[in-house]
């Protein structure tokens, strides 16, 4: 195929689209004739309020998002504290179980002890 080949089936498409889009106009004309203005004016009120409430729910989305980030930092320390404080509160169990509880070996020699006196007895 050579380059004026191309180039002649490039410019036919060119033409037959803009051939396309005129017989689309008139058609366009025909059907809705003088109200085409009318519903110009209507699609553009449309899309203008569209505009409007995507920009309106952007902002919401983006006011929404900032305020969960902000709760989930606050749940997020409130947690921290509260586990802290239970390990803490564990740590003084623990602690106050180590004093209560008896050594195994200094209770096995008292008991050996006691069973001694019971024998002597």
């Amino acid at each position: 195929m050579s380059k004026n080949q191309v180039k002649g089936e490039q410019t036919s498409t060119a033409v037959n689209s803009l051939e396309s889009q005129e017989r689309l106009e008139a058609i366009k004309n025909l059907i809705f004739g003088e109200n085409i203005q009318q519903i110009d004016s209507d699609f553009s009120s449309v899309k203008s309020l569209i505009e409007k409430r995507k920009e309106e729910l952007e902002a919401f989305i983006e006011a929404t998002s900032k305020e969960l980030h902000t709760l989930i930092d606050n749940l997020s320390t409130d947690v921290n504290i509260r586990i802290t404080d239970l390990e803490d509160n564990l740590n003084e169990k623990i602690d106050l179980l180590d004093h209560k509880k008896v050594d195994r070996n200094s209770l096995g020699t008292l008991l050996v002890s006691l069973g001694e006196k019971i024998m002597k007895d």
